[in-house]
């Protein structure tokens, strides 16, 4: 008696025994999804040792959580009226007093600076004092503000399109917690939400902790809704292909205990859901769904044979459990290989995945027998579907097609290599940290508006040690920093600067009677005075605070930069080194480029770079599994060509449509690859038994494997192909591409599995095809009968 014998004695044997396991586990599982947690901060793709984090950790014990600024911002000439006017610079009061708030910068908080003679140093008063009753009182604070503080531009006002807005600044010790994600959904979308109808005017909100709130959101949003849909999508195919009621509550049971337990995992291992993570549930309905065709389908084979309960129940088990076992091996493999890249989200992504698609063929191999057991047999009418002609023709097509086409299979093959490897070298390298944030949702849009009207949202921060204290204040120094201010302001995808310049120039002006052609820095005569005036009165400018620590040493110039690619954001990175290097000599300066934008661009080329040896790991462990199964490197080969051949036809055709290899993209390619193996594996397992069944003929052999597991293959393949076809109708741009070009690599997989591979088994057949490659009992273990 074999292994897999025995285990369908012991399954069948105990199967109260083990219902009442899996209850019980899956109760212990659903109460941990208590711990669940949603990530309240921006996905760090580096290790926390690597150079870029270690930098950036500096950076913020230096000036702390620098993604603390929510922006308001109005776009609307009716705003200039006493009314309006009144209302936005009151909103911006009552935000104020939330204890959430540190504090707030809007209109009704500008202070102008004024020179006192008598104390030498710089009087604060407001730009107003009352609130204005007449338009001609609002168009003269506009004017006072717009043409006579140039202080404020591009960071409370756009001169040229009118926009003014207010920059709310939270609580630093609350930006990375779930206190800012109830602050934004239970007190500040209300207040502005009544503001816009009392007002008649649409108020547009940004800021990197109003996107991360608000993109969070729509992950949990759509996870309920890829689940409903895996779910119905799943079910649907599998009720057309089987037509059995039972047969599909059956399957969505099993796959329903799966999803359960990936939310329990999640909870267990106190990961965060991150958009990566959100897409495990559905991918377990879309795995397990094919591992209940492949038993239901070799159940009902048997029931139609012999019609023996018992002996066909048995029969699933140590005929099907030892292919689905390999084929979930192989596919957990896939996914497993993250676990061995640098990045803590994808280990946590590859530890889950991997566990649960483990658990999902458990739960399939004991669920299914188990339960056909409590049934009666299957009717007539639910085995009609493993007759249907369509399916008939279709295989035969594929058989005539390696029979007496293989010629056109390889030349076909060579051709679209060829087409593939030019499309390859068109492939370009992208990634931000807002680009695959869904495009159609209001924040998206007021990101674009602000990238527009200000110059962007994502922070780019410069860090200048002059390497002693009080350092920054020297006037060599502050002009090193306007050089590198001016090389800021000559690129276009980066806002004006903002940093300890803009007081001392601002201060300036206010030495010479407030008159704007004065905005600029001291030179040496006037730097004495003024500087000494600017330091009476740095206290009253409370935002520029946090731009020069408080030995003053170290200066920070923090600018903003639009929603571009990583190509184009490294370009902008090695400019700026190079005008740094030119401006600040290393005996005298140290400066560093770090900010969220920086790290995600060093996160994106890290994380391919370890997505590329994510996939080479996965290849070579399954030519592992490969080898150990057939004892033979030629039928590695032949076992991996139509595996990677399907690879290359998705990344040429990433290349001609545009879509750039990203940290989301390149997932697909180790996902597909190591569910793709798994057709390889039930054909190859079914040929080497028909080997042994038929002496050794290898023709015959290839035929009947292709006859008895190509409807198989077609059933799983299409389940797989509509079921990660679902991710395609998220708002996420990652989430689709993910989904899309898998649908399309598991469709390229399946034909090639079902023409190119017994084509070449049939090429190449005697150098492959002997008793000594065959001669482990590894493989005995699809739908017909041994040999008696």
């Amino acid at each position: 008696m074999d292994f897999w014998t025995q285990v369908s004695r012991l399954i069948l044997k105990g199967r109260f025994f083990i219902l009442i396991v899996i209850a019980a586990f899956t109760y212990f599982l659903a109460s941990q999804m208590q711990y669940m947690r949603f990530s309240y901060t921006e996905a760090n793709l580096l290790p926390s040792n690597h150079e870029v984090n270690v930098e950036y950790d500096h950076f913020l014990k230096l000036f702390g959580e620098e993604g603390n600024i929510i922006i308001l911002a109005v776009q609307d000439s009716t705003i200039f009226t006493p009314k309006k006017f009144n209302d936005w610079n009151a909103l911006s009061q009552k935000i104020k007093q939330f204890p959430e708030i540190d504090f707030t910068v809007g209109i009704g908080d500008i202070k102008k600076l004024k020179r006192n003679k008598k104390k030498q140093k710089f009087d604060v008063e407001p730009l107003y004092v009352k609130d204005p009753q007449t338009k001609e009182e609002v168009l003269k604070i506009k004017h006072e503000l717009f043409d006579n503080l140039p202080f404020f531009d591009n960071f409370l006002y756009n001169k040229k399109t009118g926009t003014i807005r207010t920059v709310i600044y939270l609580k630093k010790d609350i930006v990375n917690t779930s206190i800012r994600k109830d602050f934004i959904f239970n007190t500040l979308n209300p207040i502005i939400d009544k503001f816009e109808k009392d007002n008649n005017i649409d108020v547009r909100v940004s800021g990197m902790p109003y996107i991360r709130t608000m993109n969070a959101q729509n992950i949990i949003d759509e996870i309920g809704m890829f689940v409903g849909l895996a779910l119905g999508i799943t079910a649907l195919i599998f009720f057309f292909f089987f037509r059995s009621f039972r047969a599909t509550f059956i399957t969505l049971l099993v796959v329903s205990i799966g999803v359960i337990w990936a939310f329990g995992f999640i909870g267990l291992f106190r990961y965060e859901i991150s958009v990566l993570m959100a897409l495990i549930p559905p991918l377990i309905i879309v795995i397990g769904v094919p591992n209940a065709i492949f038993l239901i389908n070799k159940y009902q084979q048997e029931v139609k044979k012999h019609g023996n309960q018992a002996k066909s129940l048995q029969r699933v088990i140590s005929k099907i459990g030892n292919a689905t076992l390999m084929t979930n091996v192989t596919t957990a493999s896939g996914f497993a290989t993250f676990i061995f890249t640098k990045s803590q989200l994808l280990k946590e992504f590859g530890i889950i995945a991997s566990i649960n698609i483990l658990g999902i063929f458990v739960l399939a191999l004991l669920i299914i027998p188990i339960i056909y057991s409590f049934m009666p047999l299957p009717k007539e009418k639910h085995l009609k579907h493993l007759e249907r002609k369509w399916i008939e023709k279709a295989v035969k097509w594929m058989e005539s097609i390696v029979r007496n086409h293989r010629f056109t299979v390889y030349a076909t093959t060579i051709a679209l290599i060829i087409v593939s490897m030019i499309g390859i070298y068109k492939i370009k390298v992208s990634g931000s940290l807002i680009e695959d944030m869904p495009k159609g949702k209001q924040f998206f849009k007021d990101i674009v508006f602000f990238e527009e009207e200000f110059g962007g949202i994502m922070p780019l921060e410069i860090v200048i040690d002059t390497k002693k204290e009080k350092g920054v204040m020297n006037l060599a120094t502050l002009r090193r920093m306007n050089k590198l201010d001016e090389t800021i302001d000559e690129i276009p995808q980066l806002s004006k600067s903002i940093s300890i310049l803009n007081l001392v120039k601002y201060s300036k002006q206010a030495f010479y009677s407030g008159k704007p052609k004065y905005y600029q820095l001291p030179n040496n005569q006037e730097k004495n005075w003024i500087l000494a005036y600017t330091k009476n009165s740095t206290s009253n400018v409370k935002f520029l605070n946090n731009f020069v620590d408080s030995t003053g040493r170290y200066a920070r110039m923090t600018t903003f930069m639009k929603d571009i690619g990583t190509d184009k954001m490294s370009r902008i990175e090695e400019r700026l080194q190079q005008k740094i290097a030119k401006v600040f000599p290393e005996k005298s300066y140290s400066v560093m480029l770090t900010g969220k934008a920086l790290v995600f661009l060093k996160g994106t080329h890290f994380l391919i770079n370890n997505l590329i040896v994510s996939l080479s790991l996965a290849i070579i462990l399954i030519a592992l599994f490969m080898a150990f199964m057939f004892r033979s490197f030629r039928m590695i080969v032949i076992s991996l060509i139509p595996n990677i051949f399907p690879l290359l036809l998705t990344a040429g055709l990433m290349g001609y449509l545009g879509v750039p290899i990203k940290p989301s993209t390149i997932l697909v390619f180790s996902i597909a690859f190591g569910i793709s193996v798994d057709d390889t594996i039930h054909f190859l397992a079914k040929y080497r038994q028909e080997l042994k069944a038929n002496n050794w003929r290898i023709k015959q052999s290839v035929y009947a494997a292709l006859r008895e597991t190509g409807v198989s293959m077609f059933y799983t393949s299409i389940v797989l192909f509509f079921g990660f076809l679902v991710f395609t109708i998220s708002s996420f741009g990652g989430t689709i591409a993910l989904g899309g070009l898998v649908s399309i690599t598991l469709l390229f997989a399946m034909v090639s599995n079902l023409l190119l591979l017994p084509s070449l088994l049939l090429s190449l057949e005697k150098k492959i095809a002997n008793k000594e490659i065959f001669k482990e009992p590894t493989l005995d273990i699809l739908s017909s009968e041994d040999k008696k």
